[in-house]
């Protein structure tokens, strides 16, 4: 079994259009970036399998959310996946697993729990807004929550913990995301 860590990571500086880093190329800032990340991780370059990198906001293109939902959701975890042993258990550090919150004999009442980890719990409700409109799939699945009788918010995080569960499946069995194609319209 493959065990996906993130050992270290590096930015570039952030200059202006035309300024003092205008002279070097895209390739010249990641290979600093990636000789910085291997110097703060104490890691020999030839015991590095793979390295990913990528750009959150690109110049002249503006701010990407899922490049910046997926930086924040490794930040959030440490960069080591291997910790979430089961849906439920991500669900539950993310705070979208109801806790029970029973008293003497009534039973079946539930709460979001008092400890979670609020960056991990914000990358899965803004990830389920922004696919709200973004996926048919995930609009169909809202909407059905809001005809179940769901308020919004309720409906949102049922989404998140959906789309939680989508991403531990992914990171359990090393695949990405392929989006179902479109069903073909009755003629």
């Amino acid at each position: 079994m493959t065990h996906t860590i993130m050992s270290a990571g590096a930015r570039t500086p952030i200059g202006k259009l035309g300024g003092a880093l205008s002279s070097l190329t895209a390739v010249d800032l990641g290979a600093a970036a990636v000789a910085c990340a291997l110097e703060r991780a104490g890691i020999d370059g030839s015991a590095v399998d793979t390295v990913l990198m990528g750009n959150v906001v690109q110049a002249g293109v503006g701010p990407n959310p899922a490049r910046q939902l997926g930086a924040e959701f490794l930040a959030a975890v440490g960069g080591d996946v291997t910790v979430f042993n089961s849906q439920d258990r991500l669900a539950a550090i993310a705070g979208l697993a109801p806790v029970p919150r029973d008293s003497g004999r009534i039973r079946g009442n539930h709460r979001r729990p008092r400890r979670y980890d609020r960056r991990l719990l914000r990358v899965f409700y803004l990830s389920a807004q922004l696919s709200i409109v973004s996926c048919s799939e995930s609009r169909t699945y809202y909407d059905r929550k809001r005809g179940e009788g769901k308020r919004h918010t309720q409906a949102v995080l049922a989404l998140a913990r959906r789309r939680s569960n989508v991403l531990w499946a992914m990171l359990r069995d090393d695949r990405l995301y392929i989006e179902p194609a479109a069903a073909p319209a009755a003629a």
